[in-house]
């Protein structure tokens, strides 16, 4: 039992390692390349859809991705990620389908429609207002980046599983210190056991000894002490 809960234990920290590295990738890549202008991300850009005008290929609270292409290499049918020059949204990245290339102003442009409605823009797109060709979308991405960036998600999707990732260390550190003081009490009782069984030996070889000593002391009827023969210096002389 204890080896399947230390294995879910294992498996719930690397998934929720997984997950808030995962969460720390998109923050960062998300919050410094969606809807901005000025980044890319290996030539890619992502921007939220707003609108439901290409509902058959994205839908709003998608994340449309666009890649950096030349207007040139744009053909009919394709769709195009561009800057309207429509004065009721000027500016507003727009992603429409091409329907043809005609010329306003004196400058190549396309001719782009919203696929829900099939109704023409009422500005062409000039080539120098492209940002790119759609490439994918990431579905309902939108809503999830917008959620990180409020203190809500951030409390949410960030700060709660790097918590609760920090709370499974520290109870595994804790646990490590525990075996770690067990094992140490386990080899100090060992030792005192090993240190008792060398006493308990010292103190036998030491009874055997005086048995010893006892014995030889009955055949011996002169005593423990041996007698020392010498020259006797106390008599005349020549």
């Amino acid at each position: 039992m204890k080896k399947v809960l230390r294995i879910a234990g294992r498996i719930i920290t690397a998934l929720i390692l997984i997950f808030a590295l995962f969460v720390m990738i998109f923050t960062i890549v998300s919050v410094n390349t969606v809807n901005r202008e000025d980044a890319s991300l290996f030539g890619y850009k992502p921007y939220i859809v707003l609108s439901d005008s290409m509902k058959d290929t994205f839908e709003v609270g998608d994340i449309a991705v666009t890649k950096q292409a030349d207007a040139q290499d744009l053909q009919v049918g394709d769709i195009v990620t561009f800057h309207s020059i429509d004065p009721n949204n000027y500016g507003q990245v727009v992603t429409h389908k091409i329907r043809q290339i005609t010329e306003y102003e004196g400058e190549s442009a396309f001719v782009t429609y919203g696929t829900t409605t099939d109704t023409d823009d009422t500005y062409p797109v000039p080539f120098d207002q492209v940002i790119g060709a759609y490439v994918f979308r990431l579905p309902k991405m939108g809503y999830f980046f917008e959620f990180l960036k409020s203190p809500a998600g951030y409390v949410t999707v960030i700060l709660i599983p790097f918590s609760l990732l920090i709370l499974l260390q520290v109870i595994k550190m804790f646990r490590l210190m525990k075996q770690y003081k067990r094992e140490q009490r386990a080899e100090l009782e060992a030792q005192k056991a090993q240190i008792d069984a060398e006493r308990l030996e010292a103190q036998k070889m030491k009874e055997e000894l005086e048995q010893l000593r006892a014995q030889m002391s009955k055949q011996d009827p002169r005593g423990d002490e041996p007698q020392l023969m010498g020259t006797d210096h106390s008599g005349g002389g020549l």
